[in-house]
Order: structure tokens, then C-alpha cells, then sequence
């Protein structure tokens, strides 16, 4: 699995302190919006390219664990 910390950072001087991946600028919501409007994360990384998969796949796995861990805490 890999370390939280080479996913996402927030720095108030990047996007207003928005959630991006590491190394680069592009926000995390960018991913979730791709997904929703019915792209692929193949076409996510192709629009993005700093972005590795690995980042990608980990964020993804960080939301839905977040999703189920407060689902269980109801």
C-alpha cells in the first residue's frame, strides 16, 4: 500500500489550500469529477499525466475506506 503522505497534501498556496496529489498541482476533486462524469481513470491519468496511477488507485481506496469506516460507525 502506499504512504498517505505521497498521495495528497493541502498547502494554503495551492489552490487555496485544496486537496492536490503530490508533485503536482492538480486537485484531488479533479479525479472524483472525472469518475462521475463517466470517464475512465485511464483517461484521468492520460488528461493528467503528473498524476501516477498508483496515487490515483490510493486515493480512490482512501475515500471508499472513509466511506465504509463512517458507515460502520452509524
Amino acid at each position: 500500500m502506499i504512504d498517505p503522505n505521497q498521495v495528497t497534501h493541502r498547502h494554503p498556496d495551492i489552490l487555496g489550500g485544496n486537496p492536490v496529489f503530490v508533485g503536482t498541482r492538480v486537485a484531488v476533486r479533479s479525479l472524483f469529477d472525472y469518475i462521475e462524469g463517466g470517464e475512465t481513470l485511464d483517461e484521468f491519468l492520460h488528461q493528467f499525466p503528473s498524476v501516477k496511477r498508483e496515487q490515483a488507485i490510493a486515493a480512490l481506496e482512501f475515500a471508499c475506506d472513509s466511506l465504509v469506516a463512517d458507515a460502520h460507525s452509524c
